[in-house]
C-alpha cells in the first residue's frame, strides 16, 4: 500500500511540476523543495534538532508560542521551520529570524526528496501542524529515529470519509505518529476514529490562542500616527477583509459617521495587493481616504493598511473590530486576536474555518451579525453604549487568557518522549 503511495506521488508531481514551478506561492526553493541544501543553509550544532512544519505564514506564527517552552525543555536545541508557500518562507525569515535557527523550504512529499531531507537535517523531533500528514515524509522522519507529533490536529468531520478511504488505500500514517495533541476533544476522537493509536491521542488546546494577548508597546503610537489618528477619536478596525465585503463596510461607515463625524474606519484587506481598488471604493463614495504606507498625509478618515505584520498591534488601537472573510463564503478569518487584545469583535455568518473560535468567543465578546443591515445596528448600539463596549472588550480579552497554555502543554509531552538514541 505504501508503494502505491510512492508511485502515485511520483505521477502527480510530473503532472504538477511545470505548474509548481510558476506559481506565485510555490515557485521558489526548488532545490531544497527536492531535499538538496547549499552549505550553511542548515543550522550547526550538537543540540537536539526541532523541525516544526507549517504550511503557510499564518501556520508558522500558530507555532511560534512553542519556541520559548521548547527551548526551556530541550536546552540547546536549534529550532527549524519548514514551510510550503513563499510568502511563509519570508515571514518566517524576516519576522521569526531571532527566535529560530534557521528556516527552509518543506520537501515535496515524494520518496526520495524526504528521505534526503531527513538525512541533512536529522531530526530529533518532526512537528506536524494541523492536518499537515505528508506520508512520505512521516515514514521518513520515523525511519531515521526522529518521533514525530501532530500539534493543533484538526480533522474536518466532512473529511473524515474522504481519509478513511484514503488511508485504506496507501495505509494509516497516523499509526506512525508518536503524539498526535489535537485542539479539541471532539477533533481527538475523530484522530481515533481514524486509526491513531488512542494512548498517542490528548488534547492540548490550540497554540495560535498563546500570542493573542499582547500588551501595549512603544510602537503602538508610531503606528497610529502611521494611521493619520489621534488617540481621542473613536475607531473601527475592519480586519482581514475580502472581495466583496467593503462596499458592505463603506456604506455602514457611512451611516455611523451621521451620527459620530470623528469615527475612524481602518481597514485592513486579506490581501495587501487590493489597497488601491479600496482605496477607489472609499473615493468613489466621496469619503477621503489614505494609505498607511504613505503615512496618510491628509489624516483621512478612511484609511487602507497596505503592510504585512501590523494588524496585531493595529487591533490594540481600536474601540471596535469586525474581521472579514465572514461576509463571504472564505470561512472568516482569526477573531480571537484582536479578541486578545481586549477589543469586542464582531463577525459575519460564514465562519467555517474558525468553529473552534466562534464557539470559543460568542457570548464571550465575540458578536455574530447576519449582514450589513445587522453590523450598523451592532456598531450603533455600542458605539451609543461605551460602558457596555469597554465590558465586552474586558470580557474577550479574559476569554482568551483563560484558553492560552497550549504551548507549554505540548512542549511537556513532546519532552516526555523517548529520545532518539545517543541524541543529548
Amino acid at each position: 500500500m505504501r508503494l502505491l503511495y510512492i508511485v502515485a506521488t511520483y505521477v502527480l508531481f510530473a503532472l504538477l511540476f511545470p505548474v509548481l514551478c510558476v506559481y506565485r506561492k510555490t515557485r521558489h526553493g526548488l532545490m531544497q523543495r527536492l531535499g538538496f541544501y547549499a552549505p550553511g543553509a542548515l543550522p550547526e550544532g550538537t543540540g537536539p534538532l526541532l523541525w516544526l512544519h507549517g504550511a503557510s505564514a499564518g501556520d508558522l506564527l500558530a507555532l511560534a508560542p512553542m519556541f520559548g517552552p521548547l527551548r526551556q525543555r530541550f536546552p540547546g536545541c536549534r529550532i527549524v521551520l519548514s514551510t510550503m508557500t513563499d510568502s511563509g518562507h519570508a515571514m518566517a525569515r524576516d519576522r521569526l529570524a531571532k527566535q529560530i535557527d534557521g528556516v527552509v523550504y518543506a520537501p515535496y512529499d515524494l520518496w526520495g526528496a524526504t528521505r534526503r531531507a531527513v538525512r541533512a537535517l536529522r531530526p530529533d523531533v518532526l512537528v506536524l501542524e494541523y492536518t499537515e500528514v505528508w506520508p512520505n515524509l512521516i515514514r521518513a522522519a520515523k525511519r531515521s529515529g526522529a518521533r514525530v507529533v501532530m500539534t493543533n490536529g484538526r480533522f474536518s468531520p466532512k473529511n473524515v470519509g474522504k481519509y478513511r478511504t484514503l488511508f485504506g488505500l496507501i495505509g494509516n500514517p497516523l499509526e506512525d505518529l508518536d503524539l498526535l495533541l489535537m485542539r479539541q476533544e471532539e477533533e481527538a476522537e475523530r484522530a481515533r476514529t481514524l486509526g491513531a493509536p488512542p494512548e498517542r491521542v490528548l488534547t492540548t488546546g490550540n497554540t495560535k490562542f498563546d500570542a493573542l494577548a499582547a500588551g501595549p508597546a512603544p510602537e503602538d503610537e508610531a503606528l497610529r500616527s502611521a494611521l493619520g489618528l489621534t488617540p481621542e477619536q473613536p475607531v473601527w478596525i475592519a480586519g482581514s477583509t475580502h472581495e466583496g465585503e467593503e462596499e458592505i463596510l463603506l456604506q455602514v461607515y457611512q451611516r455611523l459617521r451621521e451620527r459620530w463625524p470623528t469615527l475612524g474606519l481602518v481597514i485592513a484587506p486579506r490581501y495587501v495587493n487590493r489597497a488601491e481598488r479600496i482605496l477607489a471604493l472609499a473615493k468613489d463614495r466621496g469619503l477621503s481616504a489614505g494609505l498607511r504606507s504613505k503615512g496618510n498625509p491628509e489624516r483621512a478618515p478612511v484609511v487602507v493598511m497596505d503592510s504585512m505584520g501590523e494588524l496585531t498591534r493595529a487591533y490594540r488601537l481600536a474601540t471596535v473590530v469586525f474581521v472579514g472573510g465572514s461576509f463571504t463564503k472564505r470561512g472568516g478569518q482569526n477573531i480571537l486576536e484582536p479578541a486578545g487584545q481586549g477589543k469586542p469583535v464582531l463577525f459575519g455568518p460564514h465562519m467555517d474555518n474558525f468553529r473552534d473560535s466562534v464557539v470559543v468567543l460568542e457570548g464571550n465578546g465575540g458578536l455574530p451579525v447576519a449582514d450589513g443591515e445587522a453590523l450598523y445596528t451592532a456598531l450603533k448600539n455600542l458605539l451609543e453604549n461605551p460602558d457596555h463596549l469597554s465590558a465586552l472588550g474586558a470580557q474577550a480579552g479574559a476569554t482568551v487568557r483563560r484558553i492560552s497554555g497550549a504551548s507549554d502543554r505540548n512542549a511537556e509531552a513532546m519532552a516526555a518522549l523517548p529520545r532518539r538514541e545517543g541524541s543529548p
